[in-house]
């Protein structure tokens, strides 16, 4: 598994938090170790899903995600 920290634009209250876990939650592969206002943190599995697929799932939900 490896490590990555987002960068979150967009995000500004609960339903922001709740929208980003969701779809990071969501992913397969993926493991969160936390969501707040502008950023996440979480682990994925490299062989199972690719870092720019989480940025897409962020921007489905609305979001623009960097990685930090």
């Amino acid at each position: 598994m490896k490590a990555v920290s987002l960068q979150i634009e967009g995000m500004s209250c609960g339903h922001c938090l709740n929208a980003v876990n969701r779809a990071l939650s969501a992913l397969p592969g993926v493991t969160l170790d936390s969501v707040q206002i502008g950023r996440a943190s979480l682990h994925y599995d490299e062989s199972v899903i690719a870092p720019e697929s989480i940025r897409e799932a962020v921007s489905h939900a609305g979001y623009r995600a960097t990685v930090v």
